[in-house]
């Protein structure tokens, strides 16, 4: 008897499995969507476990200066608190998901008010977020972000 109960749960625990793997590319957008809101608002609230959960092992930055981060530089500088942010969030209405089988990509405008090293900076850049479908769900990859965006320049859209 126990022995139909432990294979009724595997057998159960691979179909939801299952059913996430083969969502539809509007739920797996919304899914990542919401996975790369959260980072966002991680990263803003210094929270190296949430950040440490979503990115993966081999994650890499690209920023519009050509400086070039890793998960651990990321990580590592959430948990020293090296930026504290006022602001670190995507600008209403901007951010749009393209979904290609299991590779997502965001877009967004982001805006980030911060201080760092006792320098504060207000600035709106776009950003391009990959995430990868991996056994254990969507993980973000790799980032690459624009330079700041001169303050007179209007957002358009990606």
């Amino acid at each position: 008897m126990r022995t139909l109960i432990n294979l009724t749960l595997i057998v159960v625990l691979q179909l939801s499995t299952a059913i996430k793997l083969n969502a539809s590319p509007e739920e797996d957008a919304k899914a990542v969507a919401a996975l790369d809101t959260r980072y966002q608002a991680a990263v803003k609230a210094n929270d190296a476990a949430t950040m440490n959960q979503i990115l993966t092992d081999d994650f890499v930055l690209v920023t519009g200066r050509g400086s070039v981060f890793s998960k651990a530089d990321l990580i590592d500088s959430a948990r020293k608190k090296e930026v504290t942010y006022e602001r670190q969030d995507e600008e209403p209405g901007t951010q749009k998901v393209r979904v290609w089988g299991d590779t997502a990509v965001v877009t967004a405008l982001l805006w980030i008010k911060s201080i760092k090293e006792g320098k504060p900076a207000d600035y709106k850049l776009w950003f391009s977020d990959t995430y990868v479908r991996t056994p254990t769900g969507w993980r973000y990859v790799f980032g690459q972000a624009s330079l700041p965006l001169p303050q007179a320049q209007l957002p358009g859209k990606p």
